[in-house]
């Protein structure tokens, strides 16, 4: 049964997520470009950041990659494609666990130094209390989910896949988010605070990847070595006798 709460969850919240995005960012763009950094901590502790960072980074590229493939392409898509639905699980779970476990060992190794090296514990804002929290239950709460679905047979692409591709269409079939599990639910509330929040935060340096830097045009760089001017060969040389001559008063 549909209710009033799982219309203002399912069908409206999504929407103002995604404002509160858009227009956030908008506003931070205007009134504070220059904010659009990671305040980066690297010279007050390096070596657990190398480690850290790459790891949470990179994995979690393939974790929204999994997240893409899950909820954009339809069942039908891999049914024509000849992908059995055991495959297709198998494959999902054993790299998208893979891709969570790396991402949240990453972020607990940043969380870590941040909570163990002074200089960082101090460079902390307040948005940073916040949005660390949250962004940890995320990842955990989509870890759970990804676990739980090699023993619970919920299909998640019926249900909340479903949904996730009707609200691009204007149309949130509620239904199929309101009878999914309880951990889909909270990972998918947990998510879109989230992306509300993510405008404020310094999690907006991710709409400032330098694409162009693949395509700009080379740099030439200069030797600092001393170059000796080229001199031509005339010019030091003492005056010829006819010079000397031409350059004599006229009488």
């Amino acid at each position: 049964m549909t209710t009033h709460v799982h219309i203002a969850l399912w069908g409206v919240l999504p929407y103002l997520s995604l404002t509160v995005l858009v227009a956030g960012t908008a506003w931070r763009y205007r009134y504070d470009r220059f904010g659009f950094t990671t305040r980066s901590s690297q010279l007050h502790e390096s070596r657990l950041l190398r480690v850290g960072g790459p790891l949470f980074h990179y994995a979690l590229f393939f974790v929204i990659g999994g997240h893409v493939m899950g909820l954009l392409v339809p069942e039908a898509l891999t049914d024509r494609l000849r992908v059995s639905e055991t495959t297709y699980h198998t494959v999902a779970l054993s790299l998208g666990g893979a891709a969570g476990v790396a991402a949240v060992c990453g972020l607990g190794i940043l969380l870590w130094r941040r909570l163990r090296v002074p200089a960082v514990r101090r460079a902390t804002s307040r948005s940073d209390r916040l949005i660390h929290p949250l962004l940890t239950a995320v990842l955990l709460a989509g870890l759970t989910a990804t676990a739980s679905s090699a023993a619970n047979p919920y299909d998640y692409r019926l249900g909340v896949s479903v949904w996730f591709r009707s609200l691009f269409a204007l149309d949130p079939d509620v239904p199929a988010m309101a009878h999914a599990p309880l951990v889909y639910q909270v990972h998918a509330v947990l998510a879109m605070a989230l992306f509300a929040l993510w405008p404020f935060s310094r999690l907006v340096h991710a709409f400032t990847v330098p694409l162009g830097y693949a395509v700009r045009p080379y740099i030439v760089y200069r030797s600092r070595a001393r170059v000796t001017p080229h001199r031509h060969p005339s010019v030091g040389m003492p005056p010829t006798r006819r010079n000397v001559r031409d350059e004599e008063p006229c009488p």
